[in-house]
């Protein structure tokens, strides 16, 4: 799938338009559950962990290349088959840019403390600091054991899991979804030309005053 990524990459990031961004490739973060499904899996199944990844424009990606593909095929099988720009309109008018848009989402409020993703110990790490290591007591100034990192956890940040992006040219939201219902707790106007990164950071403000206008919002 990697070498299929490769390929068509170029060809799919010449279809994004400004002012969006395009980072659709898998990430690989060590307090990922694929982190921690990698090191006590077998050697014979970890080519399939790039697959699951939790970057969302991934899977934008991997329907770019498989109606390519397709069209592909059509015109080695035909003379008379033209590519059609509208078979790829949807994916790069909407799911691209709102995929792209939900994988900032996680990046800033993950920063900032308001979205969290699952890490194999269940938890969430936010800041990661070195603390200083403990001073010996058989001799003066030593010290002994190395420095131990303290992981702090955020209690009212919502899970990337349940969060999704409602998106429009002139409008973007943030949509919590929950077993009982699919609801917009966030929303911002959009310019025209404005980034999406722009976007995403008026998202996680918004977001922020949210959670602390309903800090015992109950998802987990």
């Amino acid at each position: 799938m990697h070498v299929l990524r490769s390929t068509y990459l170029p060809a799919y990031a010449s279809l994004i338009r400004p002012p969006y961004t395009s980072d659709p490739f898998p990430l690989s973060l060590p307090d990922s559950p694929f982190a921690a499904y990698a090191s006590s899996s077998s050697p014979l199944s970890s080519p399939l962990l790039p697959l699951q990844s939790m970057q969302r424009e991934t899977r934008v990606l991997d329907l770019y290349i498989a109606l390519k593909v397709r069209e592909d095929v059509w015109t080695d099988e035909s003379e008379l088959h033209l590519e059609r720009e509208e078979s790829f309109k949807d994916l790069f008018d909407l799911m691209q840019p709102r995929a792209r848009l939900e994988d900032l989402v996680r990046a800033y409020g993950r920063r900032d403390g308001v979205v969290s993703v699952l890490s194999s110990s269940g938890t969430t790490p936010l800041v990661s600091s070195p603390c200083p290591p403990k001073k010996s007591t058989s001799g003066a100034g030593g010290s002994s054991g190395k420095a131990r990192v303290v992981t702090r956890t955020s209690n009212q940040a919502l899970p990337f899991h349940a969060l999704s992006v409602s998106y429009s040219p002139r409008a973007v939201g943030i949509v919590l979804l929950t077993k009982e219902r699919k609801k917009t707790i966030v929303q911002v106007p959009r310019a025209r030309e404005e980034t999406l990164e722009d976007s995403a950071r008026k998202l996680v403000r918004e977001l922020r005053g949210w959670i602390a206008a309903n800090p015992n919002h109950g998802v987990r």
